[in-house]
């Protein structure tokens, strides 16, 4: 199973969008600075997730939440 996850900084107004086999472990490499975006707006929390069967429905959802419609979708999670 993958999950497409949407992340939210508790320090700014920024957020993240990626997708991973494993949210426990992604969310601990996001709040402990191991990615070089995440790492300036730590501390992180998930507020949307969404999980597929594939990888490839996965990265294709994630893909889509990056495209300016899909911004728009997010921006109603930030309300």
């Amino acid at each position: 199973m993958y999950i497409v996850y949407v992340l939210k900084s508790e320090s700014a107004n920024k957020g993240y969008v990626g997708f991973t086999d494993n949210m426990a472990r992604r969310l601990a490499e996001h709040n402990s600075g191991k990615n070089t975006y995440t790492k300036r707006h730590i501390p992180w929390q998930i507020i949307h997730r969404e999980e597929y069967k594939t990888k490839e429905e996965a990265r294709k959802r994630e893909v889509y939440l990056k495209t300016a419609s899909g911004r728009r979708f997010l921006k109603t999670l930030f309300i």
